[in-house]
């Protein structure tokens, strides 16, 4: 029997016109301090982004998405952020800010796999 470890996630969107509060899912955040774990996942959707903010960021959204990636992971030793233990990672990425690349509030649940959890999230808010 798998024991529910509890879990928070938020969803990361692209805000092209951060004054409109219009909004992209184009991924999730997720944290399990149980297991040690802090993953992100996403995909943009080129299509749907020149649809809805008709300009072309997408080299300068993949590069921040990218940074967010690498932060939840601790990987760019040289950032004060990925540095950080993993809560405070979590925290600083889903913490309320006025840029393009925002994330919902934080939410929390139960699961026995945070990997599996993040897929099913991802397939329901992307």
């Amino acid at each position: 029997m798998h024991s529910n470890h509890l879990f928070e996630y938020a969803v990361i969107r692209i805000v092209p016109k951060v004054e409109r509060e219009e909004f992209l899912n184009v991924g999730i955040i997720l944290y399990c301090r149980d297991l040690d774990f802090l993953q992100t996942i996403y995909r943009i959707n080129e299509n749907k982004l020149k649809a809805f903010c008709g300009e072309d960021c997408l080299e300068e959204l993949e590069k921040n998405l990218a940074a967010f990636n690498s932060i939840a992971a601790g990987k760019n030793k040289t950032s004060p952020i990925a540095k950080l233990d993993i809560a405070s990672r979590f925290r600083w990425l889903t913490a309320t800010r006025s840029t393009v690349l925002q994330t919902s509030k934080v939410h929390p649940g139960l699961c026995a796999d945070p990997g599996v959890m993040m897929e099913k999230l991802f397939g329901e808010y992307v």
